[in-house]
């Protein structure tokens, strides 16, 4: 491990992102919810509108869409210069392989590191940025693509048994990457990752009839919940989150309530206004895209960034926090940058 203070500057250059074409209202999922005792739960609010990918849509297609776009603006040569490549995929398109073989055949680099990373969930993108700095800070190279992937919406939900229950109201489909440079354009000022193992078991699958998820059988899985296990999560989002941002802006020395932008994943509305609270920021400055786009898991955090440029809501120097918990409640993780505005 590098010695605190001689690591080298190591930067988030940009972020590119991709939304499938199909545009899902509210309405999908309402009129089909009546029987669901958890429809009124405030976890699952239903958004205005979210993204499904298509059937026939992987992983590997979403990541190579969003990749387009960060070729459009940097070049063609920025794929030849990536040394390293992690990806994670939020629903696998095979339970035994990830995505990072494919993707690098589908943009034809051939990195010295290929890494799937599986753990992480929502905040996936913190710790894969924390990989990327840590790797390229000890040498592994110059230049890192981290991408993440979400098709879980328009593959699990859109099911006809599990459309009808209250989880199915909220999932959206995307992907993202992020260029990661050895260099002091757009730095990293410092990442905070937590691990909570004792809350791990508390993710769960289910069907009905009660089956295994490898095994055949006619109930359509789906996320394992309850209202004890929605109230264990939503306390935990609470307190992770805040946590995390207030340990990172401990050491850069910024209140949690003068950060210029603040993005995070988005469960949901309720964790999305309890966070603002609890870090003393108005939602002005917590840009988030739940109305459009739904809970996207851990592709949420680079897409409310790109959301944030795209807006005009963040400019050169500004400090932006990124935050996110995961599964229920295993892992949270907060990473600062100094926004270098190098997006071309």
């Amino acid at each position: 491990m590098i010695p605190a203070g001689t690591q080298p500057a190591v930067s988030l250059i940009d972020v590119a992102t991709y939304l499938p074409e199909n545009r899902v209202p509210a309405e999908w999922y309402t009129r089909y919810s009546d029987t669901d005792d958890l429809r009124d739960n405030p976890m699952f609010r239903p958004p205005d509108h979210r993204h499904h990918a298509a059937d026939d849509e992987s992983n590997v297609d979403m990541i190579q869409r969003a990749v387009e776009a960060l070729v459009a603006r940097h070049g063609a040569d920025v794929l030849s210069e990536v040394d390293v490549l992690l990806t994670h995929s939020q629903l696998p398109d095979l339970p035994i392989l990830g995505a990072g073989g494919e993707v690098a055949k589908r943009l034809g680099i051939n990195p010295e590191w290929i890494i799937d990373v599986h753990n992480g969930g929502c905040a996936a993108f913190v710790l894969m940025l924390k990989l990327a700095r840590q790797m390229l800070a000890g040498g592994a190279g110059r230049t890192a693509l981290i991408a993440v992937a979400q098709n879980a919406a328009g593959k699990i939900f859109e099911q006809d048994q599990v459309r009808k229950l209250a989880q199915a109201s909220v999932p959206g489909d995307g992907a993202a990457v992020g260029l990661v440079t050895l260099s002091d354009d757009s730095p990293v000022l410092d990442i905070e990752c937590r691990y909570f193992g004792e809350n791990a078991a508390d993710m769960t699958l289910a069907a009905d009839p009660a089956r295994r998820w490898w095994e055949a059988g006619p109930g359509q899985g789906y996320v394992g919940f309850n209202e004890g296990k929605i109230i264990k999560v939503l306390a935990r989002g609470n307190r992770q989150v805040p946590q995390v941002v207030r340990a990172v802006c401990d050491r850069i020395g910024v209140k949690p309530g003068d950060l210029d932008l603040l993005v995070t994943n988005q469960p949901n509305r309720l964790l999305l206004r309890n966070w603002n609270e609890a870090l003393g920021l108005s939602p002005e400055r917590h840009r988030d895209t739940f109305h459009e786009c739904g809970n996207l898991f851990a592709v949420a955090i680079p897409v409310n960034l790109e959301a944030a440029v795209l807006d005009g809501h963040i400019a050169t120097g500004d400090i932006v926090m990124m935050a996110g918990f995961a599964h229920a409640g295993d892992f949270a993780g907060a990473a600062a940058i100094r926004w270098g505005g190098t997006r071309k």
